[in-house]
């Protein structure tokens, strides 16, 4: 069995997938690699063949019909057979260093009495044309170096989430939660973080800089303009994460107050996207999906409603659609466009 299975989701990736699989061939015998080709219309599934073939213990290419981002994910948990499963997008890479401590962690652990659930690691935003670059790190939110449970997670500032890019999950608890991505939809990332969640019971942090999310291609799904075109399935993630969990139900009151304020950002996020987009159909649009929070659970339509962001998403007229923009610079962090 591999120690890491990392699935690369790929679509049209010829021209940036190459830099990913690279940084990550460099994770030895140890690592599984699955390059998902998603159906793509370039030289990406021969591409992927190529490496599958130069490097047969560690790399996999899988072909597929067109499904979507979610699709290849859940091709990549269906075929993992490592202890551990990450997906790095094929726009994306990782550092080197960081690389071989997280799987030195990973394989120190594996033997260990405890079962390890999730490792969390800092991502950096490798936003084209900026110099300084901005990381999103947990120190202080989260203890380092060391196995922990949910009690011992300090307060998650506005704004600090674990994301995707920061997460690795244990494969079979991926597949013990039913995780099961919706196909042809983007924004899926939030699902793949939020509901595997509540089955989180020992978590490691290491303060390393191993993930580095591209942030600058103009067809890229976090671009404002193309989330504004895709707003509908932006819509859809929020509304499975809002079924996916009940909130009331979890045991544990950090986790449970984490998860509220996961799902207050995604909601932010798809209201501000409604109100910049500044046409009477998505205003409609937005005025429906608050009518649907009401309408499948009141005590949580009330719950972010109540909240700063949430008033600031519900004030009345031009000068609340103003007032509500404020929550932009917030909903920025989480998502990473402009």
């Amino acid at each position: 069995m591999k120690l890491l299975s990392i699935a690369i989701p790929c679509y049209n990736s010829q021209d940036y997938m190459e830099h990913c699989i690279e940084s990550l061939l460099v994770g030895g015998e140890e690592v599984e690699i699955l390059v998902v080709d998603d159906g793509s219309k370039d030289r990406t599934a021969q591409i992927a063949d190529s490496y599958a073939e130069k490097y047969p213990t560690i790399v996999k290419a899988i072909h597929q019909e067109n499904g979507g981002h979610g699709e290849a994910v859940n091709a990549g948990i269906r075929n993992a057979t490592g202890l551990y499963f990450k997906v790095v997008d094929s726009d994306d890479w990782v550092d080197a260093e960081a690389y071989s401590k997280i799987l030195s962690v990973l394989k120190e652990l594996s033997g260990g009495s405890q079962v390890l659930d999730m490792l969390i690691s800092n991502f950096v935003y490798e936003k084209e044309g900026v110099k300084h670059k901005r990381v999103m790190k947990y120190t202080g939110t989260l203890p380092q170096n060391r196995m922990f449970g949910w009690n011992e997670a300090r307060h998650f500032y506005k704004g600090q989430y674990i994301l995707m890019h920061s997460v690795i999950y244990r494969t079979q608890l991926l597949r013990e939660c039913g995780l099961e991505l919706p196909r042809h939809t983007f924004y899926v990332d939030n699902l793949f973080v939020y509901v595997p969640m509540p089955y989180v019971k020992n978590m490691y942090y290491l303060n390393v800089d191993f993930y580095r999310y591209f942030i600058g291609r103009e067809d890229q799904s976090v671009n404002e303009k193309v989330m504004i075109q895709r707003i509908d399935q932006q819509i859809r993630v929020n509304k499975l994460m809002v079924e996916a969990v009940d909130l009331w139900k979890l045991p544990n009151r950090k986790l449970r107050k984490y998860m509220f304020n996961y799902l207050e950002i995604i909601t932010v996020v798809s209201t501000i996207m409604l109100i910049r987009s500044g046409t009477s159909e998505n205003l409609q649009k937005k005025r429906d999906l608050w009518k649907y929070l009401k309408e499948y659970d009141l005590r949580l339509f009330w719950h972010l409603r109540k909240g700063i962001m949430g008033q600031a998403m519900n004030l009345p007229g031009k000068s609340g659609r103003k007032i509500s923009v404020a929550a932009y610079k917030i909903s920025q962090k989480v998502v990473g466009f402009n």
